[in-house]
């Protein structure tokens, strides 16, 4: 991998020259046709452009696609994508997901016992630190002074405003990602120079006190909530960062603050969202319809070609005697499906109850003898590259199905739990109403409505309605379940049965390719 913090920058198909030796970064190159900060911004339609790259930094895998140009390197191009790397570490650990691949080290993220070079984990540390760099960079650039000095005023200065606060959320989610899977890691903003340095280490009690202020920080100059064009950050996805912040605030400082998250449900669900009325249509091709979804990773079967993001959660969950068609594509790769430890959360395992039960059986085995079989454990049916109307998406092979990383169903679920945790600013009967609101779409009418809710229900709850969306790991990390024996599901641990497995698996590891390039970190305990 090169060392990001070296690296030089692409953004918008531009490259940005960042010298390690000379410090004024204004400095114009004789070559009238490389482009530079010096020159880029000369163009008042860059500025969208570069936020435009930061946004599909989360999406895409680098300038060319689906392959070619990447914009890291040392891992096959498609595992190297944002979205993909995310996924892995937040559901192949889990009860959630098994893949059947021999693809390196992936299937010790479902046995945990991944150590410090793990490929795949120190891929999506490198593309959280490019997504915080070409972030950082955005932000440098479009500072008052930078503005002063090119003479952006008006309209056009307020909108730069506007992208500068979405740039600083988008680092912010980054850096979310960083303090749940990493804790301690290199720390780097806008107010370093960009050139040949080694980052300090921050602790995680306080890049959490960091990115509570960049958020707070930036509420008010974001669009208002539902304001904004699809898929940019308005003020309900700063709201929707702030309250998994506070719900999670007891595992990243050991200090509860379910009042906090309370506050930012409420706003939230006050902000005009509504509950997409079929469970199935947040999962499909014309997703960007829903009114329920508060902000997405977007997808275009023609504009953001990908291996990674929903290009392979749909393409891999398809094998067997499962027919591609039916999910809008043009082959199955055959590699993921789930544990019964999941199928069994629901009352039947053909949905006819609950229809969120999404899981195809026919020639499949519930329980799994052996992981590399994908006959071995149900085939997952939720995401597809079809519309609601069964039409397919615009490509067979690249879906246009949108990732609804934050949404309503899950804003209620966050209330309810941090309510029973004895957050003030909510009540156990409006906690349960928004259940029992997700549920009665569930099953169609009123049958699953329950009279009382405790924190197991909760967890088991959340799988029902949010599996494979990237919750699941840092929601058993909260509830003590991921490592514990308090929860065990097949495989856990490389046993058939499910074992503990010991605490230092709740962070990843700091890569060692890190550790050994920058003195200044010290390795997560255990590693």
């Amino acid at each position: 991998m090169n060392k990001i913090y070296k690296i030089a920058i692409v953004l918008a198909g531009l490259v940005l020259v960042l010298p390690s030796c000379i410090k004024d970064l204004d400095t114009v190159p004789i070559d009238p046709d490389v482009v530079t900060s010096a020159t880029v911004y000369d163009d008042p339609a860059s500025y969208k452009m570069v936020l435009a790259k930061l946004y599909a930094g989360l999406a895409v895998t680098g300038q060319t696609g689906p392959a070619g140009n990447p914009d890291i390197s040392g891992i096959d191009e498609g595992f190297g994508q944002y979205l993909r790397g995310y996924w892995y570490a937040q559901e192949f650990t889990t009860d959630e997901a098994v893949i059947s691949w021999n693809d390196q080290t992936i299937k010790d993220y479902h046995w945990q016992t991944w150590n410090s070079s793990d490929v795949f984990i120190t891929a999506f540390y490198y593309r959280i630190f490019y997504q915080i760099t070409v972030c950082n960079e955005f932000i440098r650039e479009t500072s008052d002074e930078k503005l002063d000095e090119r003479g952006v005023t008006g309209g056009l200065r307020t909108e730069i405003g506007q992208y500068r606060a979405e740039a600083r959320f988008l680092r912010a989610l980054s850096y979310y990602h960083a303090l749940d899977l990493f804790g301690n890691v290199p720390f780097v903003t806008e107010e370093n120079e960009p050139g040949a340095f080694f980052p300090e280490q921050i602790n995680r009690a306080d890049l959490y006190d960091y990115i509570e202020t960049e958020l707070l920080a930036i509420e008010g100059q974001l669009i208002d909530a539902r304001a904004n064009e699809y898929a940019r950050a308005d003020k309900a996805a700063a709201w929707m960062l702030l309250a998994k912040l506070y719900l999670n605030s007891e595992v990243y400082i050991g200090q509860q603050k379910y009042a906090e998250c309370l506050t930012y449900c409420n706003k939230i669900i006050g902000a005009g969202y509504t509950i997409e009325p079929e469970y199935k249509n947040l999962f499909l091709a014309d997703n960007d319809n829903s009114g329920e979804v508060i902000f997405p990773i977007a997808f275009d079967g023609i504009h953001t070609r990908t291996w990674g993001g929903t290009t392979f959660i749909i393409h891999a969950a398809v094998g067997g005697e499962m027919v591609p068609a039916d999910y809008g594509i043009d082959g199955g790769w055959a590699g993921t499906r789930t544990t019964s430890a999941l199928v069994n959360k629901f009352p039947d395992e053909t949905g006819d109850a609950d229809g969120r039960a999404m899981f195809f059986t026919e020639g499949q085995n519930k329980e799994i003898e052996d992981i590399s079989s994908f006959n071995d454990g149900y085939a997952i049916t939720k995401f597809r590259n079809v519309t609601s109307d069964g039409a397919p998406g615009s490509d067979l092979t690249f879906p246009d199905t949108d990732f609804p990383m934050f949404r309503l169903g899950d804003v209620y679920l966050m209330y309810a739990e941090a309510v029973l945790r004895g957050g003030t600013g909510g009540d156990l009967g409006t906690a349960v109403g928004y259940v029992n609101t997700l549920r009665e779409r569930a099953y169609g009418d009123n049958s699953g409505n329950i009279a009382d809710i405790d924190l197991q229900f909760i967890i088991d709850e959340r799988a029902r309605e949010l599996y494979w969306e990237g919750h699941r790991r840092t929601d058993l990390i909260r509830y003590e379940m991921f490592t514990t024996s308090a929860y065990l599901w097949p495989w856990k641990g490389k046993a058939a049965e499910g074992t503990a497995t010991d605490d230092r698996y709740n962070l990843f590891p700091i890569p060692s390719s890190d550790i050994t390039a920058n003195p200044n970190l010290v390795q997560n305990q255990g590693y």
